[in-house]
């Protein structure tokens, strides 16, 4: 895949359906390596979003390199959470997520988890499917909660962050993006972000791209994004946000690996237990500065229903 501008289509018939009085859509993408055997914060949490033990959920574990036993690890955890109904969302190759039953699955589901692995495996399996068309749809239609797990985390972005190196400085095309599924239109996603020493990276692909945001989320810490509404940081880290809108840099001017030069970039610390909501008179919207604000509307303004 290459980046390029993704067509909007018309939705085929089964999209068209009307959407079911449930949650307004969540993301949650999660730096990787969450607790999963003591307190569990951060699973307890996206559970709740889904909505309780009585909800639906299916795990997505095609990007491993191992689907089943990451399949088997998380039907483990969710049941000890008291989840009743768990399912593995079993992609095995294009035809089965093109499949009729695949689509069926994921409109029935009120919460998905997208393990870790590689997200270049996961996309080159869902890029242009039927699966890929009714995860829109079970997102933005039916409140669908769909939380993501270290490169389950990087291919929530649109413009993905594929592979690349860790510098110490930030370099030109240290890192390559892809294409994702799309869920975070204004956004770059990295994930083991402190403890393998990405700010390097990320800030690379801003230089590439300063129209987006650069969001670099900690291990065993997940940021919950709601629709139009504002963020909240789960777990034990924190969530670095890079906003490039008024970068300067001399990205055109130097050759590939060379060192860049990046002017006017601003970084927001978001630390684990705060919430940041747009939601005039709250206090996080009294304490957010006009430029926190406005990176956070960017994060969670709707995208579109891709087709």
């Amino acid at each position: 895949m290459q980046l390029a501008t993704w067509g909007l289509l018309a939705p085929p018939a089964w999209a068209q359906v009307p959407a079911l009085p449930r949650r307004v859509g969540r993301l949650m993408p999660i730096g990787g390596a969450e607790d999963r055997m003591q307190d569990r914060v951060i699973l307890r949490r996206f559970v709740e979003l889904c909505g309780g033990p009585g909800a639906r959920i299916r795990v997505l574990s095609a990007a491993s390199g191992d689907p089943k036993a990451a399949w088997r690890a998380y039907q483990g955890v969710f049941g000890e959470l008291g989840v009743l109904h768990t399912a593995h969302l079993d992609i095995t190759d294009v035809d089965h997520a093109n499949s009729q039953d695949v689509v069926d699955q994921i409109l029935d589901t009120d919460g998905l988890f997208i393990s870790g692995g590689d997200q270049r495996r996961l996309m080159a399996l869902l890029w242009e499917t039927e699966a890929f068309r009714a995860l829109h749809t079970a997102f933005h239609l039916r409140g669908c909660c769909i939380a993501g797990t270290s490169a389950g985390a990087a291919v929530l972005s649109r413009h993905m962050l594929a592979q690349g190196d860790t510098p110490r400085l930030p370099e030109k095309e240290a890192a390559e993006l892809d294409l994702g599924l799309g869920f975070v239109s204004k956004a770059i996603i990295d994930q083991h972000f402190s403890e393998r020493g990405r700010l390097g990276r990320l800030l690379s692909v801003l230089a590439q791209r300063p129209d987006m945001l650069g969001v670099g989320i900690d291990e065993d810490t997940a940021l919950v994004i709601e629709r139009g509404v504002g963020v909240e940081v789960v777990g034990q880290g924190a969530v670095t946000l890079l906003d490039g809108r008024q970068l300067r840099s001399n990205y055109e001017d130097i050759e590939s690996r060379e060192r860049l030069e990046m002017l006017g970039v601003r970084l927001h610390l978001l630390p684990a237990g705060r919430r940041y909501s747009l939601t005039p008179g709250s206090e996080s919207f009294r304490r957010m500065p006009p430029i926190l604000r406005e990176a956070v509307g960017l994060l969670v303004a709707p995208g579109p229903i891709r087709g």
